[in-house]
């Protein structure tokens, strides 16, 4: 679909829609709108200082089904998440991220603050509940110094916030289309000095392709008690147990023809993965005084996978720990933040032959180990910022970041000459960043110059043959960022704009050899440009109806400055994996008697699937609408009911790709996984205070 025909008209139909309220509104005081506060703009954000970032909470939440995390995240200008399956996400932030085959990394996720990102720089947003959730903070590029520079920027993820001095029980419960069932009963109590939250949550489903069902358990633990005047300590406990089927990605013939399908060796094997991951943190804050206060963290995560793929069968666990100390204060009239992070993880994997096809259509059958392997992997960050205010108006910050990584490979099945064990200590690396902002009583601006950098995946730092990679580099980048907000309409509405410009030089490529092997080099360098724009507006259409009307428009212009792959020169090509174009619009309606709705709108423009362009997937726009309601049934007892529509129009659409696809044998290329049909999902929820 053409970008400009479709999306530049509702574009023009959102601001001539606000260009009449605004009219109206400001001609007629019978009519005036009494002051709107944007709830979401008022949580508090964790970024240091005057960095710039972009946050998400409770009425994005609402608007979607409870198990479609990536449209709450893609409502973000600038960040977009294809979306394979529930269990297979790819967060991209401003095209960083775009050429990794599978999963998340060259970004840095932390929740409530511990690093939940493991050596080698993946993070993995499945393994949180959406519905845990209070809200989402997004630092776009390598600005955040206390969060690691990394070129993707950080995710910073926070549980709900106990309500103070209650106690109440919430059952949230939602069933839908492809035999969907999820649950999350949770508990809170809140008195002087003491917070408790505890939730368990369940998620079933058969999926909308062949070999695609998936089913979750979690338990999310998060307390905070007061043990002094100056000192409090906050335990988080996080556990997730889940199995998914895995239908992997099919070739344009079947996308075209039957989306439904799963890859013809991945549904004959039967594939999926099972995954035990737990979570815990203890952390400590003691407030030395009213301008020194420091939080303390230790860690601890474990990951339990095994994948029986057809290619192979993979078992493997992680054990990671680490610790994170902050300190934040002001002297004079200087902010500052200092501190260190430490993360090491012990990854412990092998492979072994999968005999499907000699077990009677049965599926994954386990045979010979193929390889024994581990990997000690480590990372020490030391990181200050300081904010200091030039005028009233204008204030400066500087922050640093101090880098060290270090890989151990040992190859534990190989022996002698074949045996493959080897180190990799990377060399320090410094990254600065200065900002400037200018803030007045309607708005900022301000501008940013950074720089970040990012590790190689494991993929990346081996040879197929398990050897590493002595040639692989980190990839760095320094980022250029000018951006203004602006309160309008008496603060109805806010406006955000940026423009940005990041060059990446050492670009890391995993070239595919194989099925399951990659070579990774530093191949060239990558220009990633681009403006982003969101628009929120609230308002009243009568006493009782208010209305939310919004926009994010994401301009991506990304390309390769030099790249040259053997004999094939890609230098100019636009960059793999990114769409130029993409928007998110939407409204919501709110009445007084507890009714709401909620509709939302994405486009996404063509994809660039092949380095040399040769192939890119479809454009598309989907729709979305969810009709609440909740009302008081007693003074202790709350009620919630909602229905929703996903993809309105039954658009058949990729909602991720897997770039640069090889067929073997013949075969085609797999590069498409498909977006859901046409889908419904009806929820229940009951709120009892104690």
């Amino acid at each position: 679909m053409n970008f400009k025909s479709k999306a530049l008209p509702l574009l023009f139909i959102f601001f001539t829609a606000l260009s009449i309220v605004a009219q109206n509104t400001q001609k007629d005081s019978i009519t005036q709108l009494d002051e709107v506060v944007l709830t979401q703009e008022a949580i508090p954000k964790k970024a240091t200082g005057i960095t710039p970032s972009s946050k998400i909470a409770g009425k994005t939440f609402e608007r979607f089904n409870p198990t479609d995390i990536p449209s709450a995240f893609n409502q973000i200008s600038g960040v977009y998440i294809l979306s394979g399956a529930i269990n297979t996400n790819r967060i991209t932030v401003r095209g960083i991220g775009s050429r990794t085959p599978y999963g998340t990394n060259k970004l840095r996720m932390y929740f409530n603050g511990i690093p939940v990102t493991n050596g080698t720089g993946s993070s993995t947003i499945e393994a949180y509940d959406f519905e845990n959730l209070g809200a989402v903070e997004i630092i776009k590029g390598p600005k955040a110094s206390a969060f690691g520079s990394n070129l993707g920027g950080a995710i910073l993820l926070e549980t709900k916030a106990s309500v103070q001095e209650k106690t109440q029980l919430i059952n949230s419960f939602t069933i839908g289309s492809y035999n969907m069932l999820k649950d999350n009963l949770s508990f809170s109590h809140s008195e002087d000095g003491f917070n408790l939250s505890l939730s368990y949550n369940h998620l079933e489903t058969d999926g909308f392709r062949q070999n695609s069902q998936f089913q979750r358990d979690g338990l999310l633990l998060n307390t905070q008690f007061r043990t002094g005047q100056k000192s409090s300590v906050a335990l988080l406990v996080n556990y997730i147990d889940y199995t998914a089927q895995i239908p992997s990605s099919i070739n344009q013939t079947d996308f075209e023809e039957n989306p439904t399908r799963a890859a013809s060796n991945w549904l004959a094997a039967q594939g999926y993965e099972a995954n035990t991951y737990i979570l815990t943190g203890l952390s400590h804050t003691y407030q030395f005084s009213e301008h020194l206060q420091n939080t303390t963290s230790i860690f601890y995560s474990y990951l339990d996978h095994y994948e029986p793929r057809p290619f192979n069968i993979l078992d493997e666990f992680t054990n990671g720990y680490g610790f994170r100390s902050r300190f934040t204060g002001n002297w004079r009239k200087a902010d500052f933040s200092f501190g260190a992070e430490f993360y090491r993880d012990e990854y412990h994997w092998g492979t072994f032959e999968n005999l499907y096809q000699e077990n009677n259509g049965n599926g994954s059958l386990v045979g010979d180990q193929l390889s024994d392997n581990i990997e000690f992997r480590r990372q020490f960050n030391l990181f200050g910022t300081l904010t200091y205010p030039i005028t009233s108006n204008l204030s400066a910050q500087m922050g640093i970041n101090w880098n060290k990584t270090h890989y151990d490979f040992r190859d534990l099945f190989n022996q002698g000459s074949a045996n493959a064990s080897a180190e990799r200590d990377f060399d320090a690396i410094l990254l600065p960043n200065l900002g400037l902002n200018y803030q007045w009583q309607q708005g900022k601006v301000y501008a940013n110059i950074s720089r970040g950098f990012s590790n190689p995946s494991l993929e990346e730092t081996l040879t197929p043959d398990g050897i590493i990679n002595p040639d692989i580099a980190q990839e760095t980048g320094t980022n250029y960022e000018l951006g203004t907000e602006w309160m309008l309409f008496q603060k109805r509405m806010i406006a955000n704009f940026t423009l940005y410009r990041m060059d990446v030089k050492n670009l890391l490529v995993a070239e595919r050899v194989g099925e399951d092997q990659y070579i990774g080099r530093n191949a060239g360098k990558t220009r990633h440009q681009g403006l982003e724009l969101d628009l929120k507006y609230s308002g009243k259409l009568t006493s009782k109806l208010t209305f939310a009307p919004y926009f994010s428009y994401t301009l991506n212009d990304h390309s390769f400055v030099e790249f040259v792959d053997e004999d094939n020169d890609y230098s100019g090509n636009p960059l793999t994996g990114v769409p130029k174009h993409r928007l998110s619009s939407g409204i919501d309606f709110r009445h007084s008697n507890g009714l709401q709705l909620n509709l939302t709108h994405q486009f996404v423009d063509e994809i660039p699937m092949t380095d040399a362009n040769s192939i890119s997937s479809d454009s598309f726009n989907v729709f979305h609408a969810k009709l609440g309601f909740r009302t008081a049934v007693s003074s202790q007892i709350s009620l919630g009911l909602s229905a929703g529509i996903n993809n309105i129009f039954d658009s058949n659409y990729a909602q991720s790709v897997l770039i640069n696809a090889v067929g073997f044998g013949g075969a085609q290329p797999r590069y498409y996984y498909p977006g859901n049909g046409r889908n419904y999902f009806w929820g229940l929820q009951l709120n009892y205070v104690f």
